[in-house]
């Protein structure tokens, strides 16, 4: 890989905020990475605002990073939660896919599912309220 392409590849992970990203031409693999910089290390935390599954009450489950929600398994089966299951500790609750990797939500606590918030196939920030639940 010629360092025009290279540097072609670090612009575009600049404007996208990319921290990491992986190239393969034919036998060739090449990995840029780049530090966080300072500024967003010593950023103040900005608290969520209160979302309209808090206020109703019971725990809100949250998503543990960026990406695309997904309710069930598979296009044409069946979610895995719907309003009103109860669910134990350690059962799946959704599906987010983050770079091409599938990562399973996991339920915390035994509880009843009271809200679905976000929708299939929404993509969903660090933090966003995904279900809702009540003992």
């Amino acid at each position: 890989m010629d360092e025009a392409n290279i540097r072609k590849y670090a612009k575009l992970m600049r404007e996208l905020e990319l921290t990491g990203l992986e190239i393969t031409e034919g036998n060739t693999v090449v990995r840029l990475e780049r530090g966080v910089p300072p500024a967003a290390v010593s950023a103040p935390v900005v608290p969520l605002p209160e979302t309209k599954a808090e206020s109703a009450g019971g725990d809100v489950v949250r998503s543990p990073m960026v990406g695309v929600f997904y309710a069930a398994p598979a296009e044409n089966a069946a979610p895995y939660v719907a309003v009103g299951d109860r669910v134990k500790a350690g059962d799946t609750l959704c599906i987010i896919e983050a770079m091409k990797l599938m990562n399973e939500i996991t339920a915390e606590r035994d509880g009843v599912i009271a809200e679905v918030c976000a929708g299939n196939g929404q993509v969903v920030e660090y933090g966003t309220a995904l279900f809702r639940m009540e003992d």
